[in-house]
């Protein structure tokens, strides 16, 4: 083209003719109509090309959206939930269990007999419960390390005891430690057995697995229970609240192991809360615990995409309670005790020394009889309903209903009002309800504290409680009722489970950081140790010439101190009585001052399920 139009420009410049002209531009339009369709081709041939390109590039990029829309909708989704199937009895005595761990061929736990627990073993496949040998018979089980070579446990000397000094012992035989100057109510191994985390009071500690090296964790709002670590070492749950209930009213907790991050796990999910005692799977995929009756498992890692279900699956149901899930070591089963609740209210009748049938062997505890003896509240087992009725059964009346549960139903002295304390909430609370019925309602509404053990003053004016729950906050204070006012009665920091004498002279309590039964004098306003021994549920004779207690340091039993003189009295032999009840063991007294206790004619027993997780 270059060179038809040089030429073209040399032509018209020298005046060549038309002719010439016209031959020169009929072939300058041939060579450019020719250089255009070349031209032409070439574009469009480059078009196709690129079109092409683009379609197999934009396929390819459809494919890769839709190949990953679906594999994000495929991990996005929640995975299937856990099952459980198969369930195995391993145990078959009835004993009432509190499981704690496995070194996958036995399964080791608390075993109750009687009044005091008993270190038990069984095989995982089930068989004869074997006892374990301690030290003392004092000793609970708290742990089992990760290897099954040890116990982690607790010398509580007494059935009432909150805490006690932490023992490492051999399973197959060989010297017991005691772990420093650690003490607790609770503790559990890191993975890798070389620390251990333990509950004291509200306090969490850490300590190497010897006890040395001990310092605070961090400082809980309620006492603490069921520690548990997650298998990579780095978090610990634990459980804050009354865990020893038949039905638990706690809530779960997590922090991590460096004391960092204390917060409430699934803090809208019940109200009240109601979980408890959870633990790890293995491959720490999900957490199973317990609440309601029934074993749940929350997913902690879901997908690759490292989410998880929000909200606890429900594993179990049926008509037993299912309580302390226990994953095996290989993963495959989860052991829980399964149980049965069903008590008989039975009377101890010193004549035949024998415990007999009361109110036609009703299944309840808290049993209170009005001043005259023509009334008796009582709260029913394990339905945990406040109900009243005459001595001989007839005009029952329920009293309350859930969620509130009562505990400690108490008459006043005219008959007409019944105060107890109950859990609506995660803390307890004093009520009072009328003797006829109608909406019961808080004594003291608003207060911060937990309230517990309301007793009567022989006027009726004042009631006394406990207040706060461990030896650092618990002291007993006096409520004027019709004044509403509160007062505290002197020296009686550390005490708690207050009880007026009927002749209005005293009060007894318990001493959280001994074992120990004080008595306070009105007149003196001091108090006095009347007695050194362990004991739990004190109750006052008609005439308050006596105080009968549950003992259960050596030998279970009920005995009586003489207030005259403080004399010591066996009443009656529990060595071959299960107990029950909301607390698992309770004293009562009728009108005729003899012992009343819920006999239990349940069945607990350790189950294995078969798990199945996807």
């Amino acid at each position: 083209m270059r060179a038809d139009l040089q030429r073209l420009k040399r032509d018209t410049t020298s005046g060549r003719s038309g002719s010439a002209l016209s031959v020169g531009s009929a072939e300058f339009s041939a060579a450019a109509g020719t250089g255009r369709l070349r031209r032409e081709a070439t574009v469009s041939h480059t078009r196709r090309a690129n079109w092409r390109n683009w379609s197999f590039a934009a396929g390819g990029l459809g494919l890769l959206v839709i190949a990953s829309l679906i594999y994000l909708y495929l991990e996005s989704r929640p995975l299937p939930p856990p099952k459980v199937s198969g369930y195995v009895p391993l145990t078959h005595d009835g004993h009432r269990k509190g499981l704690v761990g496995t070194d996958g061929a036995r399964i080791f736990f608390n075993e109750y007999p009687a009044s005091v627990p008993l270190i038990a073993q069984v095989s995982s496949s089930g068989g004869e419960v074997a006892h374990v040998s301690v030290p003392t018979p004092t000793m609970s089980l708290l742990a089992v390390s990760p290897d099954g070579a040890n116990l982690l446990v607790a010398d509580e000397v007494g059935q009432t005891a909150f805490r006690g000094p932490l023992w490492e012992v051999p399973v197959l035989g060989g010297s017991p430690r005691r772990l420093g100057e650690a003490a607790g109510q609770a503790a559990a191994w890191s993975p890798d057995g070389q620390r251990i985390v333990y509950a004291d009071g509200h306090d969490l500690f850490l300590a190497k697995s010897d006890g040395s090296e001990a310092h605070k964790l961090v400082t809980a709002r309620d006492q603490a229970y069921y520690p548990a670590w997650s298998p990579d070492g780095t978090v610990i749950r634990f459980n804050l609240g009354v865990v020893g209930a038949l039905t638990p009213t706690g809530r779960l907790y997590q922090v991590s192991a460096d004391g960092t991050n204390l917060h409430p796990m699934l803090p809208n999910w019940h109200n009240p809360p109601a979980e408890c005692c959870g633990q790890w799977t293995p491959d720490g995929r999900y957490f199973v615990f317990q609440s309601q009756g029934n074993i749940w498992a929350l997913a902690e890692k879901g997908n690759s995409l490292g989410k998880a279900n929000g909200q606890p699956v429900q594993l179990t149901s049926g008509p037993m309670s299912f309580s302390l899930p226990l994953p095996s070591k290989d993963g495959k089963k989860l052991f829980v005790v399964g149980a049965l609740a069903r008590g008989e209210l039975a009377r101890y009748d010193a004549r035949s020394a024998e415990f007999i049938p009361f109110l036609s062997g009703i299944s309840a505890d808290s049993v209170s009889f009005s001043n005259d003896g023509q009334w008796v509240a009582y709260v029913t087992f394990p339905e945990g309903a406040l109900w009243r009725s005459k001595s001989d059964g007839s005009q029952r009346l329920q009293l309350t209903y859930p969620p509130l549960t009562p505990v400690g139903p108490r008459w006043s002295p005219d008959g007409q009002r019944i105060a107890f304390f109950a859990f609506s909430g995660p803390k307890p609370k004093l009520y009072i309800v009328a003797n006829q019925g109608g909406t019961p309602h808080e004594l003291i509404p608003g207060d911060p504290q937990e309230e517990w053990d309301p007793s009567w003053s022989p006027d009726g004016s004042r009631i006394a409680f406990a207040s706060g729950s461990t030896a650092a906050n618990s002291t007993i204070l006096l409520l004027d009722v019709k004044a509403n006012k509160i007062s505290t009665v002197a020296g009686s920091k550390g005490l708690f489970s207050p009880r007026w004498s009927p002749d209005g002279r005293y009060l007894i309590a318990l001493p959280f950081a001994s074992h120990s039964l004080m008595l306070f004098d009105f007149s003196t306003q001091k108090w006095e140790e009347i007695s050194k021994i362990s004991l739990g549920f004190p109750n006052w004779s008609k005439n308050s010439d006596y105080v009968f207690f549950l003992h259960g340091e050596d030998q279970p039993s009920v005995m009586r101190i003489r207030i005259r003189d403080r004399k010591l009295e066996h009443v009656a032999d529990l060595k071959n009585f299960r107990q029950t009840g909301y607390f698992n063991f309770w004293l009562g007294i009728a009108p005729d001052d003899s012992p009343l206790l819920l006999r239990d004619i349940g069945t607990k027993e350790i189950y294995a399920l078969d798990w199945q997780a996807p």
